[in-house]
């Protein structure tokens, strides 16, 4: 880790479940980091926590003496959690969404933001490495002009989830990884929803939108599909772009440059089929690499990160280079901008109209 000395933050992981398993094993493996302690009410069924003590809740991780933690527990007690951990200044990243409502969002992105503290949401989308270095290639001016990205996001019931809909789960994900790629807020969306799982919530809908720039945008997102997908598409004036973040990979479909001599067929396309490139990227875990971002910007909020040089930060990337942006984290600020987003589409299905975000 470039710039950071021996500095070693003690982290502390409320949520042992699915995900939390996963932060256990990444906050033990990130270097300048050292999991000292997890809680959670139901103990550790995966077995996540071996030689650490368990607590049942936060204030046993605050006790511990912790100078970061991760929020793994279920998004309806993200805000109970977070404004406990806000409350005794220890720097924190949630996992998506940032919470179950929007006022609840707020009080959370606030308390930190007052005390000057580093409060991050788990976007890990954004860390994919597909999605990094799609985002660098269209800052780039790689694509040209961008017309419309379309997500698709879709598989089999996941068990896990009972606090909310599919669209707070799962579709706040291409959210916010579609305003990240297009440097663009939403203007407004549209969406239909339908519920088939006998819960609470929607489990299948089909938005679009617009961004503040005039991009379109389309996302399929369900948890109802046998088949599972998650594929980002963006189309501008020189081809598309189709990231599968499933496998990471990234493929530039080019734009003909070679007349078609079928009149008929050259007549319906419009556009002409040219090459398509599979690209050659660096393949780090995305969750490892969202641990590390947050890492740096709790270290560089206490004034203990250097720059790292080029040729440092180049090796320590995997020698991607300049193939994607050096990971930052999503704000809380961020996050409850996604979460508007969300809370817009489901108003737009329930009212049968589109929704305005701007203003």
């Amino acid at each position: 880790m470039a710039g950071t000395g021996k500095t070693v933050l003690r982290a502390g992981l409320i949520g042992l479940g699915m995900m939390g398993r996963h932060h256990a094993r990444v906050l033990r493996e990130t270097e300048g980091v050292e999991l000292v302690a997890v809680a959670d009410a139901y103990g550790d069924p995966h077995g996540a926590a071996t030689g650490l003590p368990v607590y049942s809740g936060v204030e046993g991780l605050i006790d511990a003496g912790i100078d970061i933690a991760m929020c793994a527990v279920p998004t309806g007690l993200h805000v109970e959690v977070g404004l406990a951990l806000a409350e005794a200044g220890i720097h924190t990243m949630v996992e998506k969404p940032i919470a179950d409502t929007v006022a609840g969002g707020e009080k959370l992105a606030a308390a930190f933001e007052a005390r000057g503290l580093v409060g991050a949401v788990g976007h890990i989308e954004r860390y994919n490495p597909a999605l990094q270095s799609l985002r660098a290639r269209l800052e780039s001016g790689e694509l040209g002009r961008i017309f419309q990205i379309a997500t698709r996001r879709q598989g089999p019931f996941p068990a896990r989830i009972a606090d909310v809909g599919v669209i707070k789960d799962l579709g706040t994900h291409d959210i916010d990884l579609t305003a990240w790629l297009a440097q663009a807020a939403y203007a407004s969306v549209s969406a239909n929803t339908t519920i088939r799982s006998g819960r609470e919530h929607e489990d299948m809908v089909a938005a679009t939108g617009l961004l503040d720039n005039g991009v379109i945008t389309s996302h399929l997102v369900n948890w109802l599909s046998p088949t599972k997908e998650r594929v980002t598409v963006v189309t501008g004036e020189r081809g598309a772009f189709v990231a599968d973040t499933l496998t990471a990979d990234l493929t530039f479909h080019e734009n003909g440059t070679i007349n078609t001599e079928w009149e008929s067929v050259a007549n319906f396309r419009g556009v002409s089929e040219g090459n398509i490139t599979r690209l050659a990227i660096a393949k780090r875990e995305p969750l490892k690499v969202e641990h590390e971002a947050f890492r740096d910007a709790v270290l560089a909020n206490r004034g203990l990160l250097q720059p790292a040089p080029a040729a440092a930060a180049a090796e320590h990337d995997g020698g991607a280079g300049t193939d994607r942006p050096a990971a930052t984290i999503v704000t809380m600020r961020e996050g409850l901008n996604t979460l508007r987003v969300a809370e817009a589409m489901i108003a737009s299905a329930k009212e049968s109209r589109t929704v305005g975000l701007q203003g």
